[in-house]
């Protein structure tokens, strides 16, 4: 019957994998707008794009009882976006939600409008899990696109990544800032304050 879009927890980004799940193109890509739109009239409540969502941002209503309650309980979601930042910055990825394969690079990171930051990891670097930072930690109360990929050669090279696992600030495809290194929980305080300071030039601050 209807398609609805939890845009609090969605990034609302051209590559939905809801949107390419639907074979009705209920939910496309508008250009113009920049953003996600919906044609219920093509819905078919096959709940394709519901299962294909890994951050459960699509709901599929088959009844006017389910819209109005999936609407209500959308309205009354608290969440943002930075809620879902389930993993740890160097750590094994937990969240496949948000890994990115390096031939994906350019089309989810670059090609994004909006503020992305990705974390460049090799699981020879990779760290104890309960010693690693949460990533919600770092960018609490900040509106980005967080993606974790694995290490190339050629990812290296172009960001000049000399120390592995790094994060990279990315805004509309322009690199804004990077930081090296892994940072134990001991180094919390330390990694913050090197996001915030970034994210600080770039006219962001950490809530």
């Amino acid at each position: 019957m209807s398609v609805l879009i939890n845009f609090k927890i969605c990034d609302n980004a051209e590559d939905c994998s809801g949107a390419a799940a639907c074979p009705f193109h209920a939910i496309a890509w508008n250009n113009k707008k920049n953003t996600l739109e919906i044609d219920n009239s093509r819905c078919h409540s096959c709940g394709a794009c519901e299962n294909a969502c890994m951050v459960g941002a699509v709901h599929v209503a088959r009844t006017d009882k389910e819209y109005n309650k999936l609407k209500k309980e959308i309205e009354e979601d608290p969440r943002k976006v930075s809620d879902l930042f389930i993993d740890r910055y160097g750590a094994m990825p937990i969240n496949e939600a948000f890994i990115t394969k390096p031939q994906d690079f350019e089309r989810e990171i670059e090609s994004y409008p909006k503020l992305a930051v990705v974390e460049i990891y090799d699981n020879a670097s990779i760290e104890c899990l309960l010693r690693s930072i949460p990533v919600k930690e770092l960018f609490a109360g900040v509106e980005a696109r967080y993606r974790k990929v694995e290490a190339t050669p050629e990812l290296k090279k172009k960001h000049e990544i000399n120390k592995l696992p790094a994060l990279l600030f990315i805004n509309d495809g322009k690199p804004i800032g990077k930081i090296e290194g892994y940072f134990p929980s001991s180094d919390r305080a330390i990694l913050i304050d090197k996001v915030a300071n970034i994210l600080r030039e770039f006219g962001q601050k950490i809530i």
